[in-house]
């Protein structure tokens, strides 16, 4: 990159070229000395030169790389750490970052993963023999030169008997690569915690996911110090040696030696006359295998769980998690040096869809200022987020929402402006009585349903309102009188409830088109096959297990029974014209987090037949079925694919995000988002599982409502709702790009 305006131009006879990059000690420069040798020089930042702790640590710096010499590490060439802004030039190493490389190709595989595996065993050995630990191996500290990796920035290297620095309770590195003695106990450091740091990268350059990552550096260091690596998708024998390397003792990791032997057999060779392989972008146009299904990878991964992660609470272990913020401070300020973030490939502009015309990536809130029609939220603000979850549809190129405590708004796609906000007509709206429920949006109508509780009274004022949707205004609502039915569209239907008779509704002016009788004391969800309603019923009674299925025809509303299972779960859709139910786990072994589900069962909704397939991988959290596939997404923020024919598991990726809503895809199936409580959004291939992107979050606040944080698909802009009522829209092929004001 190009040299900034207030760059000096020269240091210590080396005119300075352009810049390598900046870190949080100082900048790297690609400079040229008389000779015409290119070198990498570092220059300590301005306001730190004063410093005498990181005048210090520079000096150990050169120190330290002074003694290592090897094939895979850059040599000193010159330095002056007396300077007035301390410098040190270094080989230069031609090459991108393993950093970079992953971000812009994906994981290594094969002899390229061979090759940065025994390369750095290499240079760590070299390391530890000039009596020198790193403690800061990462990616963006590895360079990929056409000869093998180039391990640099000594920065906050030591040598193996000088205490100096750590005694002073500053913990340094980059959490995601840090070992737990580093957070614990950093005096105790020595050459074992380069070991665990491999291990962590290496991993990471396996998968393109660390074994310990998570939405912030506090918890990624409890981590690190508590939790079991997730080594999902390292297949044997090197997942095994991995294990080895992430030993939370450091006695208990192997010498380098030993890994250089365990990595020459487990990564062999290529065959004479072999070709490296070559790793395709997640959106290359071959077809998936015929056996595979319509989302699915053409094979299952290895066998890969995650061990049960501690669940005790941060507080229970003081001591620790005083040593991770002291250590966590100084990382936070200082920063982790060059970049690990990954964002979408411009090369991959062929998997996204075209964005909304006049569309900007713009941030609001759900209890923002309307422009017509109800101006101002309940109660002033966001606090209809205390008053249960949101409920919101996208149609026409808008996103409406309701909720508990929330009238219903209009958000405008292109632009996030909140267009109106519905008035109630009811009387004794409060922020604590009133909720919403949105329904839909059908041919220009938004059709919701609301309640108002009376405390006093003991009873409900509920009906179903349908308004313009552009511009809010009442065309026509009537009252709901049923315990066990709630009003929905289903397909073209709007269908509203009068005790345990359902009846279809036109959605301009509520005209009645055909009722039908549903089974007394039954509490019944409608779901759509194939442009037929069904209604999915169960006992309401003290057993709670007769369940029945009725198909309505969309005509004339006859009714038709079919038998089904009587099994705990839900229907989450259809596949190939069946019914797709997944049965619940029992549920006093289930976490009381999230759900866990044993089986998938496809229903034949004419016939009643059943087939069933047991789900592998035992998968939890939300549920959805999306394509002709079941996705699972677990609190931990592990992604699983499972065929629903087969119950086979076709991928299972972790991401860093937290208690994630139902996962959604593109319309072409070929992209999976979910988004978390705090405002992030990630974005994952459909195909492979691979992690395409995680974004920022942009919430203003977490609420305690999991899962309920959803992504909506408005063309090729995503749209994403948080719980506190945030609401954004980004553009998945640049989802770094600034957000504006809705």
């Amino acid at each position: 990159m190009p040299l900034h305006r207030d760059d000096p131009r020269s240091l210590g006879g080396y005119k300075l070229v352009d810049r390598l990059g900046a870190g949080g000690m100082g900048v790297v420069y690609r400079a040229r000395s008389r000779s015409g040798r290119d070198v990498a020089v570092k220059v300590v930042h301005a306001q730190y030169a004063e410093d005498a702790v990181f005048r210090t640590r520079f000096r150990q710096e050169i120190e330290a790389v002074r003694k290592v010499s090897g094939a895979f590490t850059a040599p000193v060439i010159d330095a002056d750490p007396e300077a007035a802004r301390p410098w040190m030039a270094t080989q230069y190493v031609p090459g991108r970052s393993l950093a970079q490389q992953l971000r812009d190709r994906g994981p290594l595989k094969g002899p390229e993963l061979r090759r940065l595996a025994l390369g750095l065993v290499e240079a760590l050995r070299d390391i530890h023999r000039a009596g020198v630990v790193h403690r800061d191996l990462k990616p963006a500290n590895v360079l990929m030169a056409e000869d093998g990796p180039r391990v640099i920035d000594f920065g906050i290297s030591r040598a193996a008997e000088n205490n100096t620095l750590t005694e002073t309770g500053q913990m340094i590195g980059t959490p995601p690569f840090m070992s737990p003695e580093q957070f614990t106990d950093a005096r105790s450091v020595g050459p074992a915690s380069d070991v665990f740091s491999l291990g962590a990268l290496l991993v990471f350059a396996t998968t393109g996911r660390g074994p310990f990552d998570a939405d912030s550096p506090y918890l990624t260091a409890y981590r690190v110090v508590h939790d079991e690596p997730v080594l999902d998708g390292v297949g044997q024998p090197l997942r095994e040696i991995l294990e080895r390397c992430l030993a939370k003792e450091a006695a208990e990791r192997p010498g380098l030696d030993e890994l250089a032997q365990d990595f020459a057999a487990a990564l062999p060779e290529p065959a004479a006359g072999e070709l490296p392989t070559v790793t395709l972008r997640p959106d290359a146009s071959d077809e998936p295998d015929a056996t595979a299904s319509r989302l699915g990878a053409v094979a299952d991964p290895p066998p890969a769980t995650r061990p049960g992660r501690t669940r005790r609470s941060l507080l229970a272990t003081t001591g620790t998690v005083g040593a991770l913020v002291l250590g966590l401070t100084a990382y936070l300020l200082l920063g982790p040096g060059l970049s690990d973030s990954r964002s979408a490939s411009t090369s991959e502009s062929a998997r996204w869809g075209t964005l909304p015309e006049g569309w900007q990536p713009w941030r609001t809130t759900v209890y923002g200022t309307a422009a017509s029609g109800v101006k101002k939220a309940l109660g002033g603000g966001p606090g209809g987020a205390s008053y249960g979850g949101l409920s919101c549809a996208m149609g026409e190129g808008s996103l409406y929402c309701g909720g508990g405590g929330t009238l219903p708004v209009r958000v405008e796609g292109r632009t996030g402006r909140i267009a109106w906000r519905s008035d109630p007509q009811l009387s004794g709206v409060e922020l604590e009585t009133y909720g919403s429920r949105i329904l839909g949006v059908l041919d220009g109508v938004l059709l919701y349903s609301q309640a108002v509780t009376d405390d006093e009274r003991g009873d409900d004022t509920a009906g179903v309102v349908a308004l313009d949707a552009d511009n809010g205004k009442r065309l026509w609502s009537r009252t709901e009188e049923s315990d066990t039915l709630d009003a929905a569209v289903v397909g073209d239907l709007l269908l509203t409830p009068d005790g345990n008779r359902v009846t279809a509704r036109s959605p301009r002016d509520g005209t009645a088109r055909w009722s039908a009788t549903l089974p007394s004391g039954y509490g019944c969800e409608f779901h759509e096959v194939e442009g037929r309603p069904y209604a999915a019923c169960t006992d309401t009674g003290e057993k709670s297990t007769d369940n029945v299925l009725v198909a309505i025809d969309p005509a004339d509303g006859s009714t038709r029974r079919v038998g089904i299972p009587d099994v705990d779960g839900h229907i989450l859709g259809t596949f190939d014209g069946d019914l797709v139910f997944v049965e619940y786990a029992d549920r006093e072994s289930m976490s009381a987090a999230e759900t866990e589900y044993t089986t998938v069962l496809l229903i034949d909704p004419d016939t009643g037949t059943v087939r069933k397939k047991k789900l592998s991988g035992s998968p939890r959290g939300e549920a959805a079925l999306v394509h002709g596939v079941l996705l699972f997404a677990s609190s931990s923020g592990r992604l699983a694919a499972v065929s629903p024919e087969t119950g086979k598991l076709l991928w299972r990726t972790s991401t860093t995000l937290q208690q994630p809503g139902a996962p959604v895809a593109d319309g072409q199936g070929r992209t999976v988002y979910v988004s978390s409580p705090s405002g992030r959004a990630a974005a994952l291939d459909a195909r492979e599982g691979t992690l395409l992107w995680e974004s920022s979050p942009r919430a203003d606040q977490v609420v305690g409502v999991p899962f309920a944080s959803k992504v909506f698909l408005d063309e090729g802009a995503l749209v994403v709702l948080a719980p506190d009522g945030t609401v954004f829209s980004l553009d998945p092929a640049h989802p770094e790009r600034r957000t504006v004001s809705g």
